[in-house]
């Protein structure tokens, strides 16, 4: 037989087809068309949804274990939190019952007294309730801004406190609304007296680090201060009642080449907090310690 008679073309079962280049080019060309008919014709969304609705039940069932392993142990994480929460109230309870039966005896001891002295009975404020609207916008006072004002009888220099102590004192008024001076105020002076020692000073707002504080005015190097001793209002200036908390020392600097110790307090009241009480002045007449300027 003749070369040129065998047949050289591959069987059909090896066939090819069409070259590897050309392919790449065709569905690369096929894909870029897909992905431009996609986004300008958005044909594919209805797919893309359906099989999203699909696979829904799908995903929700693959995410069963996760989140029962989370709840499981978020509520046991609760419960151990609310074990401590509870035990915590219940030795708050016991210690405020404590000081309540205290206070309790303090007051009889102290009305029994005053009737032995033959003293006046203590004066007591009126009072009523404010909410904190916003804090006024100046780096270089601090003061707040209440809702009571002329119409609910807020007097100027009015005391405002809160569960916790002093805040400050009213030192402008309008008919709906009122700005407060915080005791931090570095122009709000408030007259103090030690509870520990009975020694009587001024207080004057101050920054210390960054912190709003308070500070001891004029107190001698030498004098009995002890970091912690606890700060109350003295009543001597006609505005503040006597008895209110205003702070506690937290910090002491005394230096051998100055006369007076530097001391700082930390307020006992909630500065930023959202409600205050405020107080009528104890005197007939008062003007505001603090400057507003």
């Amino acid at each position: 037989m003749a070369p040129a008679s065998f047949d050289r073309s591959p069987p059909p079962f090896f066939r090819v087809g069409f070259a590897p280049l050309t392919k790449l080019i065709f569905f690369s060309a096929l894909s870029l068309l897909l992905m431009f008919g996609d986004k300008q014709l958005q044909f594919t969304k209805p797919i893309r949804a359906s099989l999203s609705t699909l696979i829904l039940p799908v995903q929700w069932l693959v995410l069963q274990p996760g989140q029962v392993a989370s709840a499981i142990g978020d509520y046991f994480q609760n419960l151990e939190q609310a074990q401590k929460n509870l035990q915590a109230v219940q030795l708050e309870a016991l210690q405020q019952s404590t000081r309540s039966q205290q206070v309790e005896q303090l007051l009889i001891e102290n009305q029994n007294l005053r009737q032995l002295l033959d003293l006046k009975p203590t004066f007591t404020t009126s009072s009523q309730v404010a909410e904190v609207l916003f804090d006024v916008t100046d780096p270089y006072n601090q003061r707040i801004v209440i809702d009571k004002g002329e119409v609910k009888n807020v007097a100027l220099g009015s005391p405002v406190i809160d569960a916790g102590g002093v805040v400050g004192q009213v030192t402008r008024v309008y008919p709906f609304t009122a700005e407060v001076t915080l005791l931090t105020d570095r122009d709000q002076s408030i007259p103090v007296v030690n509870s520990r020692t009975g020694a009587r000073n001024i207080t004057r707002g101050d920054i210390l680090a960054g912190l709003p504080l308070i500070e001891l005015k004029f107190v001698p190097a030498s004098a009995d201060v002890k970091e912690g001793d606890l700060l109350t209002t003295s009543g001597i200036d006609g505005v503040y009642p006597a008895g209110l908390q205003v702070g506690r020392i937290s910090h002491i600097e005394r230096r051998v080449d100055i006369s007076f110790a530097r001391i700082h307090a930390t307020p006992l009241a909630e500065i930023k907090g959202r409600h205050v009480l405020v107080l009528q002045p104890t005197g007939s007449t008062s003007a505001p310690k603090g400057k507003a300027p």
